[in-house]
């Protein structure tokens, strides 16, 4: 079985606080992050070197340069299990365009977020 130490994590946040502080959250249920990225420019050149080793992404969906949709369809093609975290994020359009996604609420509780993302790796490793 691979620790999930191993396995990676994209993180998609622009503010910076809220990035540290998932990143916390996210190493605390054991996975490696990559990121945090706060562009979808950024995003974009993660996915093009790590997609295929991702086991869920963390995005919020506006960030500093437009919204994160170019880089949540890229991974969504590749099978790469999506957790929305956004204070921004309509539940109704994120679930039409991305059935399997899981969608948090900015903020949620640490604990809450970490089961989500487990949850998130459990299906990508199925």
């Amino acid at each position: 079985m691979t620790d999930p130490a191993d396995i990676d994590v994209l993180l998609v946040e622009d503010e910076l606080f809220i990035a540290l502080d998932l990143q916390e959250t996210i190493e605390g249920a054991g996975f490696h992050v990559v990121g945090p990225c706060a562009t979808v420019v950024e995003a974009e050149a993660a996915i093009e070197t790590h997609a295929a080793r991702f086991a869920a992404a963390v995005l919020d969906v506006r960030l500093a340069d437009g919204t994160v949709f170019p880089a949540a369809d890229r991974l969504h093609a590749a099978g790469v299990p999506l957790l929305f975290h956004s204070g921004h994020a309509d539940d109704a359009a994120l679930r039409l365009r991305y059935p399997s996604a899981t969608v948090c609420p900015k903020p949620s509780a640490p604990d809450a977020l970490a089961e989500a993302l487990r949850g998130c790796a459990a299906r990508r490793a199925a």
